[in-house]
């Protein structure tokens, strides 16, 4: 690893913790776009449900979250997340995920909750400094427990 000095390579985990904390976010709401502005171009997603189904590419992955279910309603609650920095421009991280998944009602109310969660794994990040910013280069997920 070069040398990085301390308010640098707290500045860089803690950029890579906000873009970690943000893919949760956009994707609970349902923000294929945000979600997938997250990813370097050439970017890899490996949802932790489907794990050997890697989606390759910014413009797939865009393409994989639009294609979701109208109505599905999720909540990702990270913690755990711990950034190891390499460089100024590559690190890698690890966190711990829970999601909670419903479907719309259709009258307002509070989604149905899915009888088979929640859903606990992880996430391995690979994450590159890009002109745009921290950004996944590659994201596997995994799950800790079957649903």
């Amino acid at each position: 690893m070069s040398m990085i000095d301390d308010q640098t390579r707290r500045a860089i985990e803690w950029d890579c913790a906000t873009l970690i904390n943000l893919y949760m976010l956009r994707n609970d709401a349902g923000d294929a776009d945000g979600v997938a502005a997250l990813f370097t171009e050439d970017g890899i997603l490996a949802r932790p449900t489907m794990p050997d189904q890697p989606i390759v590419g910014r413009d797939a992955i865009l393409a994989g979250f639009r294609a979701r279910p109208a109505g599905t309603k999720t909540r990702h609650v990270v913690s755990n997340i711990i950034v190891e920095v390499e460089s100024e421009t590559e690190a890698r991280a690890s966190s711990v995920m829970l999601l909670y998944r419903g479907q719309a009602t259709g009258d307002g109310s509070l989604p149905a909750h899915h009888p088979a969660d929640p859903l606990i794994g992880y996430f391995n990040d690979r994450l590159r400094k890009t002109a745009e910013g921290w950004r996944f280069a590659e994201r596997r997920g995994g799950l800790d427990f079957a649903p």
